[in-house]
């Protein structure tokens, strides 16, 4: 038996071969649970990361139209395509778009991450927009 500390992918793989065989005697199930809840972990930390991403390129084009340019579309749409994939994949992320607590840690690594990269720090202590806006995949803040 592999040691889930020593080797985690060698780990992985032999415990996806004790299933497979019906072995559950062999199966190390609380390293199991742990990284079966981890990968929903890492779903939820991926939306988040990417509507930060977002959030924060709605923030620059709201606030330096200077700077509105093909590349700020590109990359809008791009984000938004990503996070409906992950919504359409993985139905139950949907929950954290009706999280109030979601949006305030996710709109708080967008201003950061929009005040690092803008300089600008005026921006409004929380998400002006919609859900619905923000994934619009037309819509952009005027």
């Amino acid at each position: 038996m592999i040691d889930y500390k020593t080797d985690i992918v060698a780990w992985s793989r032999e415990q996806a071969q004790w299933l497979k065989a019906g072995r559950f005697d062999q199966l190390d199930v609380e390293h199991l649970a742990e990284e079966i809840e981890d990968v929903g972990r890492s779903e939820q930390r991926e939306l988040s990361s990417r509507m930060a991403v977002l959030l924060a390129h709605l923030l620059k084009w709201r606030h330096q139209p200077e700077f509105r340019g093909a590349s700020w579309k590109i990359m809008i749409r791009n984000q938004r395509k990503g996070i409906l994939r992950r919504l359409n994949k993985t139905p139950s992320l949907k929950a954290d778009l009706a999280d109030a607590d979601w949006w305030e840690g996710v709109w708080e690594d967008a201003t950061a991450q929009a005040a690092q990269e803008t300089g600008l720090s005026s921006f409004p202590e929380g998400c002006p927009w919609s859900s619905e806006q923000v994934l619009g995949l037309d819509w952009l803040p005027g």
